[in-house]
């Protein structure tokens, strides 16, 4: 069954919303994804029917528990973790960051050092900053190069000493779209002994993670980004979240996941979790290789990658429909036999011209884009942009259609031709 892309968007009652008679091209998405009406119908049922606590011996509260149960499996299915006791959840990403900093922490004396990058969403350096400050750590820093938007692997394998305990690193960038080699990363992190925690927040709309392949230690991702509930998917390897101090109330288990699930987890969170990553499954009806009896795992498989084609094949007509304007620079690999190393968000940098006042305008025609530096700091300071008011940041995924990217391109040489 080739893509309907039509067919696609009829899942998402969200994207019908119009403005002044047209309708909103959602561009918005590295920030949050919209929401299929699976995923709404799997979270009102959990609320409806399932609303209890866990640990009952009544059936509302048996049924949430098993409703809480397929939810983990799905998680570690999504992710490829060796046992579902590896993962749990919590608000989002920045929120369990902090919280697992501290725990890490526990491992930590003053004078280790850690490796941040330069390339990563604030969420996964301030946690470890402010860590380093309460405990006397030594902060080093992963630079990327400003031509290539990548790392050096040999500057990483550099900045290792006997003292580094930890490497901090996305799996893809929401500001440039690049998608580092997190099992190289790994190798040169566990030849110096040093755990490598990874923010897959980005990387997650986009591609299946392996965390097996990726030989990393933690890895963490939130649903709202690929097309779920806001909610955040921590992962962590079993051997070394039993190393690891949980702050929790004295009456909680100590098993895992539930020693580093604190306070009630929210059920209908979960629900919707487990019903985006179904959805994601879903889209296996359009691998004409996809097999006809497969798991999970191969249905998730064959999403992403019907994703994956769908989202390049935007990439590519936007950078190129961008290219003739010598004042907009992509902030990003370009070249399409490289596609495989970035995702589809695309942040550009428009010389003489506020990003602000262009998003702005754009918004008054129904092109839902994000300016400024997103949370990216680091980034955007690398790039010399962070001063100067950073980027505009359009992000098309699987929903989205090759006029709404057009649509972008004309507003582009309007706002330009106005200046």
């Amino acid at each position: 069954m080739a893509y309907d892309v039509q067919d696609v968007r009829r899942q998402f009652p969200g994207l019908a919303r119009e403005r002044d008679g047209r309708s909103v091209a959602f561009l918005d998405n590295p920030a949050g994804t919209q929401v299929p009406l699976s995923v709404v119908d799997r979270m009102a049922a959990a609320m409806l029917h399932t609303n209890a606590n866990l640990g009952g011996s009544f059936d509302t509260s048996i049924e949430a528990g098993e409703m809480v149960a397929q939810a983990h499996r799905a998680a570690a299915t999504l992710l490829n973790a060796a046992e579902t006791g590896e993962v749990f959840f919590g608000q989002n990403m920045t929120t369990l960051t902090f919280a697992m900093s501290r725990s890490i922490g526990s491992l930590l004396q003053e004078g280790d050092e850690i490796v941040l990058s330069r390339m990563d969403h604030d969420a996964n350096v301030a946690p470890w900053l402010m860590l380093a400050e309460d405990k006397g750590l030594v902060v080093r820093w992963l630079d990327f190069s400003p031509e290539t938007y990548e790392f050096d692997l040999a500057d990483l394998k550099a900045l290792m000493t006997e003292r580094t305990r930890l490497v901090a690193v996305c799996y893809a960038s929401n500001i440039t779209g690049t998608i580092n080699d997190i099992a190289g990363i790994s190798r040169i992190a566990h030849e110096a002994g040093a755990l490598v925690y990874v923010d897959a927040v980005q990387y997650a709309p986009h591609g299946l993670i392996d965390v097996q392949a990726l030989g990393c230690d933690f890895l963490v991702c939130s649903a709202y980004k690929f097309f779920g509930p806001h909610y955040g998917v921590f992962w962590g390897r079993r051997e070394v979240l039993d190393r690891l101090r949980a702050y929790k109330v004295r009456a909680a288990s100590n098993e895992v996941p539930w020693r580093f699930t604190t306070g009630t987890t929210n059920r209908e969170q979960l629900a919707g979790v487990h019903a985006a990553i179904d959805y994601i499954a879903g889209l296996s009806r359009f691998d004409a290789a996809a097999p006809g009896t497969a798991s999970l795992r191969e249905k998730l498989a064959s999403g992403f990658k019907v994703m994956k084609q769908h989202d390049d094949m935007l990439t590519l007509r936007l950078i190129e429909g961008l290219k003739p304007f010598n004042r907009v620079r992509v902030l990003g690999i370009t070249d399409p036999a490289a596609f495989g190393r970035r995702v589809s968000t695309v942040s550009v940098y428009v010389e003489e011209a506020s990003s602000a006042e262009i998003v702005k305008s754009w918004s008054s025609e129904g092109i839902q884009v994000w300016s400024g530096h997103n949370y990216g700091l680091e980034p955007n300071r690398h790039l010399g942009l962070l001063e100067k008011g950073s980027g505009i940041r359009i992000g098309p995924v699987h929903y989205n259609t090759p006029e709404e990217i057009d649509r972008v391109i004309r507003a582009m040489d309007s706002a330009l031709n106005r200046r």
